[in-house]
This record gives structure tokens, C-alpha cells and sequence, in this order.
């Protein structure tokens, strides 16, 4: 089909595809809780023809799309979740579930995938392979919903997947895409330590926690900058410090958490073995006790050299050279990697940031919004690279 052919198809239906989207946004479900939002989705998919559509999960859509001739298969995944956040945009669609808010996009990933799936079905007769469409539950809550998906095989016999993210620092109408690392490895740990608490005017009598858990901060921190090459990529985050009840007491013990980022699976039990090293030393030589935990977080999104290839090609054939950015490594993290070890593929950016409409808040941002003009682009690229991949 020609590149010309497919944009005033997606003409007709971007109204209905911006609508779908506010519906969305206006009904938030945290991960694992998208029960409306997925039949939401599934009755959608219905109203569509040449669809087969399944429920792999309790929350989460498939559909399968069949082309007339043989050929490979191609999966592309839209994330549907939303996050504890209460929105404090004055959009007059703003979210109805108070402390619930689509703050990361996910909404509009929704309906670009479901404005793809109504666009492809309706080209049924020239499709090779087979198009599975994957709307995934619990992205932002680990450990994850791609990987009960995987295991529920909505990736069996298939050859590729491509997804992508709307991405408000990214300007509307550029396409970000990077070949390799593009999204860390999100792993999380908690540190309990315990002391002896008493009277803060006696502070001979106890064992700081406080004391105890600040120094245990601050020696983390040279995990990064004096124990690791500095060439290897990571971030070691305190993102919570948590003890005491009175001005007066000297607390007896003391919560810390926070997240390890990185893109080297070698050096994930390098880094435990240096935090327990620290945590352990620094409690014993103060008379406290520690309980360390460490959970591992999905693997690092590493895009396919060839396959990143044909989503570049596709940007510059659809709008040119200077639409396209090559993208640095993103600390942020994505359980896509879950589909990417069953199968080659790439995961890139579309621009959605534009001030003047007010759309670049960062991701997570109780302010948070999309620019919907970005929706056309997200499915014409998703159209044309299925096209292509498919032959």
C-alpha cells in the first residue's frame, strides 16, 4: 500500500480514536485492578471485523488479526494501566476515580493500538502473517503484567514485536528511536535496621537507628562512584527513609528502600553483593542488626539492531529525516523486555510534549497530558512498520 493511501484512512477515524482515549482517562484502574478497562477495550475490538479477540488474563485484551496470505507474525503492545496520582489538570475529562490518574501516556497507547487494530482489519486482504495486538495490564506495578502475558503465550509463533511510548520530552511531531539499550532494569530493595531506642538526652544508653541508617545512605552512594567502572551504567536511588516518633526519642529502628538502574545483567549480583558488604559493616560497627532485600526487577529493553533499522526507515520515508531523534538510554524502565526475549524487536518514542498546549510535564506528573495530535503519528507508524515487516 502506498505511504500516501493509509493517512486519510486515519483522517476519518481520529476522532473516534481521541474519544476513545478521553473515555479512558476519565476511568483510571491501577494495575492488576483494569477489569472495565479491559472489557472496555475487548468490546471495542469486537466492533471491528476479521478480529478474533481473546482475554489471556483477567485484565488484559488480545487480538488476533489474520492476514489472506502466509507469512510471519507480528505483535504490537499497548500498555493500559494507570497510577496512584490524583490528577490536578482541569481537562473536562479529567479523571472520576479520586487518587487514580493516567499520568504516563498509557490512555493514548490504548487508543492508538485500538485505532491500528480498526485500521489494519479493514486491509485483511492484503495482509501476510498474522497482526496480534497485545494490550498489557500492570506496567507501573511489579512485577509486571507482560510477563503473565508471555506466560499465558501471547508471544507462541511470533517473529516480532514493536511497541512505543508517547513522550512528553520529546516534541510533537519527532519520533525518537535508538538500535541497543534503550530502558534500564528496574530493581527495587528494602533495609530494616535496628537499634536500641531511648531518651534523645541520653543517648549513651541507645543505638541510633537514625545515626546508623544515615551513614548506611551515604556509603551507598560510593557503590556508584568508587566501586563500579564508571563506563557501566547505573543509578543507586534512596527514595525512602522512614523511622522516629518524637522530637524527644531516639527511635530504635529504621526502614530504608529505594532502586538499583542498570543495563549490565553481570553486574546486578556485583551490586547486591557491594550494598549487603556496606549495610552489614556499617550496622555491626555501631551494635545494630539489618534484614536486606533485593528483588529484581524486568529485564533491560534492548532494541534489535535490524528491526530498529526498518523503524528509522519508516520515520524518515513518512516525514523526513529531521523528524527523527536518536534517543540516549533511558533510566526509566518498561516490562516490554518481557516480550523482547520471546522475540526480536524494538521499542521507540513519539513526541508529544508541546508547550503551548501544555502537554510537557514529565511523565508522573499530577499535570500530566497528551497531545493528541501525536495520535495520528502513532498509528500511521504502526501501520506502515506492520506493513513493512510483514513483506
Amino acid at each position: 500500500m502506498e505511504n500516501t493511501a493509509i493517512p486519510p484512512l486515519i483522517e476519518e477515524i481520529k476522532d473516534e480514536v481521541i474519544a476513545w482515549r478521553r473515555y479512558l482517562h476519565t476511568h483510571p484502574e491501577l494495575s492488576f485492578q483494569e477489569e472495565k478497562t479491559a472489557q472496555f477495550i475487548y468490546e471495542t475490538l469486537q466492533s471491528f471485523d476479521n478480529l478474533e479477540v481473546l482475554r489471556p488474563t483477567k485484565t488484559s485484551v488480545m487480538a488476533r488479526l489474520i492476514g489472506k496470505r502466509p507469512g510471519k507474525v507480528i505483535a504490537i503492545r499497548a500498555d493500559i494501566d494507570a497510577l496512584p496520582i490524583q490528577e490536578e489538570t482541569s481537562l473536562s475529562f479529567s479523571s472520576q476515580n479520586p487518587g487514580v490518574m493516567h499520568a504516563c501516556g498509557h490512555d493514548g497507547h490504548t487508543a492508538i493500538l485500538l485505532g491500528t487494530a480498526k485500521l489494519l482489519s479493514t486491509l485483511q486482504d492484503q495482509l501476510k502473517g498474522e497482526v496480534r495486538f497485545l494490550f498489557q495490564h500492570a506496567e507501573e506495578l511489579a512485577p509486571g503484567g507482560a510477563e503473565e502475558m508471555v506466560r499465558a503465550g501471547v508471544m507462541d509463533g511470533v517473529d516480532m514485536v514493536i511497541g512505543a511510548h508517547l513522550w512528553s520530552p520529546l516534541e510533537t511531531g519527532k519520533i525518537g528511536v535508538a538500535a541497543g539499550p534503550v530502558m534500564a532494569s528496574p530493581d527495587t530493595f528494602t533495609i530494616s535496621i535496628t537499634g536500641q531506642g531511648g531518651h534523645a538526652g541520653l543517648p549513651h544508653q541507645t543505638v541510633d537507628a537514625i545515626a546508623v541508617g544515615a551513614q548506611v545512605v551515604s556509603n551507598l552512594q560510593h557503590i556508584v562512584s568508587r566501586n563500579v567502572d564508571p563506563l557501566d551504567t547505573l543509578v543507586l536511588s534512596i527514595t525512602k527513609f522512614a523511622g522516629g516518633t518524637a522530637m524527644n526519642i531516639i527511635t530504635g529502628s529504621v526502614e530504608i528502600a529505594g532502586t538499583v538502574r542498570l543495563f549490565n545483567m553481570e553486574l546486578r549480583p556485583v551490586v547486591v553483593d557491594l550494598m549487603e558488604r556496606v549495610v552489614k559493616g556499617i550496622t555491626e560497627a555501631h551494635g545494630a542488626t539489618y534484614q536486606f532485600e533485593y528483588m529484581e526487577g524486568p529485564s533491560p529493553v534492548i532494541n534489535d539492531n535490524e528491526i530498529t533499522r526498518l523503524i528509522k526507515e519508516t520515520v524518515c520515508e513518512l516525514y523526513g529525516e529531521e523528524a527523527l531523534v536518536k534517543v540516549k538510554p533511558n533510566m526509566g524502565a518498561e516490562d516490554f523486555s518481557a516480550f523482547l526475549r520471546k522475540a526480536p524487536g524494538t521499542y521507540f518514542f513519539i513526541g508529544s510534549g508541546n508547550k503551548e498546549k501544555g502537554t510537557d510535564y514529565p511523565h508522573h506528573h499530577p499535570r500530566f497530558d497528551l497531545d493528541e495530535d501525536a495520535f495520528s503519528k502513532g498509528m500511521n507508524m504502526f501501520v506502515h512498520a506492520t506493513l513493512e515487516l510483514l513483506g
